[in-house]
């Protein structure tokens, strides 16, 4: 999920602001109606207005941090005890779990990368929590281990991040985080000998890590130092890029660049592989669109930047340059995405050379080596991998071993070889080495499973929208299962921030299909698949076309007869909580289950904690008006109705979560706990000691697999039997 601004507080910029404090509080209502009995949950008074519009927010007071309200912490407590009690009441869940940790035991590999002949990769051997950083003297070699952050904490829950190895391979800057939590601390250690430097970054977020060319120093983003009782919450503003020499304090880090003018611009410095340039780009949000900026790296730190573009109408992505041509990916007159050169002394749009026109298909990612263009395409959401020469003459293809998603081809411009992952939902990452002179793959890694993946079929289809608009769906399923009748399915979806939603493969997945479930993966507007005019069209206020798209889906697996209703689930996380949760109000009749994961919940107050700010792109903001009543339309917290009968619901969220902050699900479940007059559960399971996702340990990724798949099985009522 989406990433400074001074964002001020929404009350500042309404008209007028009513406010009446929760401790005027209406007495706790129980359910009568639900065989559930939920723990009792204050409902205040509090009312904001917006645009003139009154609208109440009775869940105001479960916004507070949990690590920093005790109140908070006790209601999650009483909730994670009412969820806890029913999962794990459900008698298929221990053998369910056993079969997902026998799945996600095997060993798995990252792609490898190189630097002055040492290969770097990710092993992790199975049920490691974290995976391991390994460096060897061949692509396909046992290195030694480098990093293992598995003896970083008891639990697993510390992670490593990003790293980066100097360009003569002798030093490794790696930054790490704790809980999942969006705050990273970088440090560096020495390749050959294994040791820690002294050196030790801190506040980092939303940074990567650029070497200089002498290799004594890198560039990075942080923010200033929150307070401590901010840290989790506070509003992510003011991003600076430094520049850190080895050995230095970091008190005396020279600051590269910043913006107190524009204190919601995010940006990031990308070092010329030749060392001579610093290209900066510049971004108001999670939009591709970006400003440019270039400067020589001997300048001096007040040196003014050269200005090669200088606004947000179109993306331009650096892929690297050859003295003074600058190569970038551009939408420029092209939605789906080309390649064009820049001398960077005659800057500007007027001077673009095309080198790269756009293709079938859309362009996703392009690297520049050995005098090559390395381009990554999608058709219909298929991979195809083209090559072109610096002139942007074809020169063939890379073949890919099916239907699936294709990852990496990265490396330094003078690489001779890159490497590959291919994967599928039926089948884990397989690594491929690319000699990028001949043209040749050769595999060099393949995992070992327990499981074989011709059992399954993976296929695509296409269905209408509620507007006509013709979608994709990827379906994914056991060879035998009985198609005349309808069977369980999960319906996945994203719909958001320019992401295209691809197979991969998830040992979970495999878990689902061998009980006879099927995945159902749509691909949805506001995501990237078919360049930015698919994105633009389900942003802001066209966002309900991505709830329109999502429901189609659901009817038309229904109209085919490959479900229904009552053994229809949906499933999203992050931005496809929220669509998991709008579509859930808006159709509760539609579906048997429903698990929003981590969502944006509150669409009104968003903005007003950490990373939301950066979605007002994405979302808007309902500081405008005409925005706001857009927001208001389809907020799945604004939207529950009282006395309305809505499907098994599973709300999953995480205490540490600084992304998405924990609130989102928190309200959503209290509101849907208070309005339900069914008899289905609404749950909210809490997970401790985790964030939004990333470096989520194995133990924790099976437990919530586990809890994910029990719930379905009871509420689809799926007949499972591992033993």
């Amino acid at each position: 999920m989406p990433f400074s601004c001074a964002t001020r507080s929404i009350f500042a910029l309404l008209a007028v602001t009513l406010s009446v404090a929760s401790s005027v509080a209406v007495p706790p209502q129980p359910q009568e109606s639900s065989s559930m009995k939920y723990p009792a949950t204050k409902r205040g008074g509090h009312i904001d207005i917006y645009h003139g519009e009154e609208v109440a927010d009775p869940y105001r007071w479960l916004e507070a941090d949990v690590r920093e309200s005790p109140e908070v912490a006790e209601w999650v407590e009483e909730q994670s005890r009412v969820a806890r009690a029913y999962l794990d009441a459900i008698p298929q869940r221990a053998a369910i779990k056993r079969r997902l940790t026998e799945l996600w035991d095997y060993t798995r590999y990252s792609t490898p990368f190189v630097e002055a002949g040492k290969y770097f990769y990710l092993k992790n051997d199975g049920l490691q929590n974290q995976s391991v950083l390994y460096v060897a003297d061949a692509c396909d070699a046992e290195g030694r281990v480098l990093v293992d952050p598995n003896i970083w904490s008891d639990d697993g829950t510390v992670a490593l991040q990003n790293l980066a190895v100097s360009d003569n391979g002798k030093l490794l800057a790696y930054s790490r985080s704790a809980a999942g939590s969006d705050w990273q601390e970088i440090y560096v250690l020495d390749v050959g000998t294994g040791e820690l430097l002294p050196d030790q970054i801190k506040w980092v977020r939303f940074s990567g890590i650029d070497w200089n060319h002498a290799g004594d120093g890198f560039y990075y983003s942080r923010y200033p130092q929150p307070a401590d009782d901010e840290k989790h919450q506070t509003v992510a503003l003011n991003k600076m890029v430094y520049f850190h020499k080895l050995g230095d304090d970091q008190a005396n880090d020279r600051l590269i660049y910043r913006r107190p003018d524009h204190p919601d611009w995010v940006f990031g410095v990308t070092p010329t592989d030749d060392g001579k340039f610093l290209v900066l780009s510049i971004r108001r949000g999670t939009d591709p669109q970006n400003q440019l900026l270039v400067r020589e790296t001997s300048a001096d730190d007040d040196a003014p930047w050269t200005e090669l573009i200088g606004d947000f109408d179109n993306e331009f992505s650096f892929v690297g340059s050859v003295a003074d041509r600058f190569y970038f990916v551009t939408d420029y007159e092209a939605s789906t995405k080309r390649i064009v050169g820049m001398d960077i002394a005659q800057p500007g749009r007027d001077h673009l050379v095309e080198i790269v026109p756009r293709q079938e298909g859309t362009l996703v990612d392009a690297s520049l080596m050995s005098g090559r263009f390395l381009v990554q395409y999608l058709e219909d959401v298929q991979p195809r991998v083209r090559i072109f020469d610096r002139e942007g003459a074809a020169l063939g293809e890379v073949e890919l071993p099916g239907f699936g998603s294709v990852s990496g081809f990265g490396g330094d411009q003078d690489d001779t070889e890159t490497f590959y992952a291919f994967t599928s939902y039926n089948a884990p990452h397989k690594i491929y080495r690319y000699d990028v002179e001949t043209g040749e793959s050769s595999m060099i890694r393949r995992p070992e499973l327990v499981f074989e993946p011709e059992q399954f079929v993976v296929e695509q289809v296409f269905y209408q929208s509620k507007d006509d608009t013709r979608v994709p769906m990827t379906l994914a399923y056991r060879k035998d299962l009985d198609q005349s009748r309808p069977q369980p399915t999960l319906l996945y979806g994203y719909g958001g921030f320019n992401v295209p939603l691809l197979p991969g493969f998830k040992s979970e997945y495999i878990a689902w299909m061998e009980m006879s479930g099927v995945l159902a993966v749509p691909n949805l507007r506001g995501g990237g698949e078919y360049g930015e005019v698919w994105h633009v069209a389900g942003k802001r206020l066209d966002k309900q076309n991505v709830f329109d798209d999502f429901i189609a889906a659901a009817e038309w697996l229904i109209a085919e007869g490959r479900t229904s209703s009552e053994k229809l689930a949906i499933m999203g996380g992050s931005n496809g909580g929220l669509l998991v949760g709008a579509a859930e109000v808006q159709r509760p009749d539609l579906f048997g289950a429903c698990i929003p994961m981590v969502g944006v919940m509150d669409m009104l107050r968003f903005h007003q904690f950490t990373a939301g700010q950066f979605w007002r792109d994405e979302y808007g903001s309902a500081d405008d008006a005409e925005q706001f009543k857009a927001l208001r339309a389809y907020s799945p917290y604004h939207n529950v109705e009282p006395g309305a009968a809505y499907p098994p619901t599973l709300v999953m969220t995480a205490d540490t979560d600084d992304r998405v902050v924990p609130m989102h699900s928190f309200k959503f479940a209290a509101a849907m706990q208070h309005a339900q007059s069914g008899t289905a559960p609404i749950l909210l399971r809490v997970e401790i000691r985790a964030g939004h996702g990333a470096g989520t340990p194995v133990s924790k990724q099976i437990d919530l697999a586990a809890d994910r798949w029990a719930f379905l099985v009871k509420e689809l009522k799926m007949d499972v039997n591992f033993e």
